[in-house]
C-alpha cells in the first residue's frame, strides 16, 4: 500500500503558504487604505485602459438588460429563457401574441360564419395578425442571434478572463509593495546597526542584517519581474476592448437593420389590410356586395404566404386590385426620379414590381395614386412599389 504522507505534507505546506500570502496581502492592503504604507501606482496608460474596460462592461450590461426587456417584456418568459440558456437547451418555439390573436379571430369567424360581414372581417384581420406575429418572431430570432448573443459572450467570456488577470495583477502589485517594505525595514536596521556596532558579539549583528537585506533585494527583483510580466498580459487583454467595440458596433448595425426590416414589414402588412377593409367597406350597399368585396382569405393571400391550416379557397374577384392598378398606371406621369432599394421585396400580385436590395430603379407617381406607393420601372418591367422600401435620390 502506497503512502500518501508526502502528498499530504505538500498540500499542508502549500495551504499554509497560501494562507500566509493572503494574510500579508490583507495587511498591506489595509495599511494602504489607512495611509500607513506606500502603494505602487500603475502607469497612466494602463489606468486609462482599466477605466475604459470598466465603462464598457457596465454599459454593455445595461444595454443587454434593456434590450432583453424590449424584446421580451414578460419577466417570467425572460427567466425561462435564462434557465434554458444556462442548461444549454434550445428554448421551445412559442406562438407570439399577434399569432395567438389571429388564431382566435379565425376560430371566432368559423363560429359566427365566414360568409357573414363580421366573420369575413375577422378572417381578414386574423390572417394579417398572424403575419405580423410571424414577422415579430423572425425579428426576435434575428436580434437574439446578431445582437444579444455577442453581448452575452463578451460578459461571460472575455470579461471574465480580463477580471481574472486584473485580480492577479493586483496580487502581484501587493507582493511587490510587501517586498519593498521588507527591504526598507532591512536597510533601516542595517544602517542602525552600522552606526552602533557591538564588537562583543560572536557574530556581528550588521553581518546578519546585511544578509537579510540582500535576501530582501532578491525577493524584490523577483516580485518586480512578476509584476511587470502580469502588467503586460493585462495591458494586452485590455487593449482588446477596442476590437470588442468594433464587434459590438457591427452587431448594433445588424440590430438596427433587423428593426427597420421588421417595422417595414409591419407597415406594409397594415397598409394592405387597410386597403382590403376599405374595399369591403366601399362595396357595402352596392348592387352586388359579394362580387365587389373580394374574399378575405383570398385577398390576404395576395400580400404574402398563407398561414398553415388555411383552407379557404381563392376566388376570381381577387384579381380586381391588379386590374385597377394597371388602369391607374396608364394615367399621366407627374415626374420621375431615381430611387435606391433598401430591402428585398417580393411582388404580391401582377400589378407590383419585385425588388432587390441596393438596386437602382426609376420611380414616379400618377394622379390619384395611394401616397404610400409609387410606380417603379426597371428596364422593360414596370409595377407598383412601396415607398418604405426605397430611398429616393435627388
Amino acid at each position: 500500500m502506497l503512502s500518501t504522507e508526502p502528498a499530504m505534507d505538500f498540500n499542508v505546506k502549500k495551504l499554509a503558504s497560501d494562507a500566509g500570502n493572503f494574510f500579508t496581502r490583507a495587511v498591506q492592503f489595509t495599511e494602504e487604505k489607512l495611509g500607513q504604507a506606500e502603494k505602487t501606482e500603475l502607469d497612466p496608460h494602463l489606468e486609462n485602459l482599466i477605466a475604459r474596460a470598466d465603462c464598457t462592461k457596465n454599459w454593455t450590461e445595461k444595454i443587454l438588460r434593456q434590450t432583453e426587456v424590449l424584446l421580451q417584456p414578460n419577466p417570467s418568459a425572460r427567466i425561462e429563457e435564462f434557465i434554458y440558456d444556462k442548461l444549454e437547451k434550445k428554448l421551445p418555439s412559442k406562438t407570439t401574441n399577434a399569432e395567438l390573436l389571429g388564431q382566435y379571430m379565425l376560430e371566432a369567424a368559423s363560429e359566427f360564419g365566414p360568409a357573414t360581414p363580421y366573420g369575413s372581417t375577422l378572417i381578414t384581420v386574423g390572417e394579417y395578425q398572424k403575419r405580423l406575429g410571424g414577422a415579430e418572431r423572425e425579428f426576435l430570432q434575428t436580434s437574439a442571434a446578431t445582437f444579444l448573443t455577442p453581448l452575452r459572450n463578451f460578459l461571460e467570456g472575455d470579461w471574465r478572463t480580463i477580471s481574472k488577470e486584473r485580480r492577479l495583477l493586483e496580487n502581484r502589485r501587493l507582493d511587490l509593495d510587501i517586498c519593498k517594505a521588507r527591504l526598507k525595514k532591512a536597510k533601516q536596521a542595517e544602517a542602525k546597526a552600522a552606526a552602533a556596532p557591538d564588537f562583543q558579539e560572536t557574530r556581528p549583528r550588521n553581518y546578519v542584517l546585511s544578509a537579510s537585506a540582500s535576501a530582501a533585494e532578491h525577493e524584490l527583483r523577483v516580485a518586480q519581474t512578476e509584476f511587470d510580466r502580469q502588467a503586460e498580459v493585462t495591458r494586452l487583454l485590455l487593449e482588446g476592448i477596442s476590437s470588442t467595440h468594433l464587434n459590438h458596433q457591427r452587431c448594433l448595425q445588424d440590430f438596427a437593420e433587423a428593426q427597420a426590416t421588421y417595422y417595414a414589414q409591419c407597415h406594409h402588412y397594415m397598409q394592405d389590410l387597410q386597403r382590403e377593409l376599405n374595399r369591403c367597406a366601399n362595396a357595402v350597399g352596392g348592387p352586388h356586395p359579394s362580387a365587389a368585396c373580394p374574399d378575405p382569405v383570398s385577398s390576404a393571400l395576395l400580400s404574402g404566404p398563407s398561414s398553415p391550416g388555411s383552407t379557404v379557397p381563392s376566388t376570381s374577384s381577387s384579381q380586381r386590385p391588379s386590374t385597377l392598378a394597371m388602369e391607374q398606371m396608364q394615367l399621366p406621369v407627374t415626374g420621375t426620379r431615381k430611387a435606391k432599394v433598401l430591402y428585398d421585396y417580393d411582388a404580391h400580385d401582377t400589378s407590383e414590381l419585385s425588388l432587390l436590395a441596393d438596386e437602382l430603379i426609376t420611380v414616379y407617381t400618377v394622379p390619384g395614386m395611394d401616397p404610400d406607393w409609387l410606380i417603379g420601372e426597371r428596364g422593360n418591367e414596370k409595377g407598383k412599389v412601396p415607398v418604405t422600401y426605397l430611398e429616393l435620390l435627388s
